[in-house]
């Protein structure tokens, strides 16, 4: 599969398992990892991203997602420059100059709490956000912020993993 995955609810239950869960329900973060490879020009197998996730947390092994910081140390496992930022307010600028990016918040509606890893890439648009709702059909604009989209929308405890080619 050599496309963008652009909504993981779509992903068929018996397909691509993370741990003892879908990867429609706890994939987020190797569907990001694997966008950002996508986007910046490399294959990706989602079988292969899986059991490297799923080995880095054996215990846990998927079942309640990807580790935070997995993408970050996984890219630059891969030799890739990587950055990480917690301040909100760097974001923006941050995001802009790196060729791709994957941004981790919680969420939470009314009692029910929740994280979600989402691929974005700067483009002359905007930024362009790649599995960011449940509903998704193809990018989904970010306006021309990320630290106000997440702010908009009472995301909270974000982090930036920037992340530049290697070539």
């Amino acid at each position: 599969m050599n496309d963008l995955i652009y909504c993981q609810k779509d992903i068929p239950k018996e397909q691509w398992r993370y741990g003892l869960r879908t990867s429609a329900a706890t994939g987020c973060g190797w569907i990001a990892t694997y966008n950002a490879l996508r986007l910046l020009g490399y294959r990706a197998e989602p079988e292969d991203l899986i059991r490297m996730y799923e080995r880095m947390l054996p215990l846990i092994h998927g079942n309640t997602g990807t580790s935070i910081l997995a993408p970050a140390l996984a890219f630059r496992n891969w030799g890739f420059p990587v950055k990480v930022f917690y301040n909100r307010k760097k974001f923006d600028e941050a995001a802009k100059e790196s060729d791709t990016c994957i941004v981790f918040y919680y969420w939470r509606k009314k009692w029910k709490l929740g994280a979600h890893f989402v691929t974005i890439r700067h483009t002359e648009a905007g930024f362009v956000g790649y599995n960011t709702y449940s509903n998704s059909k193809g990018p989904d604009n970010w306006t021309d912020s990320v630290d106000g989209f997440l702010k908009s929308r009472k995301y909270f405890g974000a982090v930036l993993i920037c992340i530049k080619d290697k070539r």
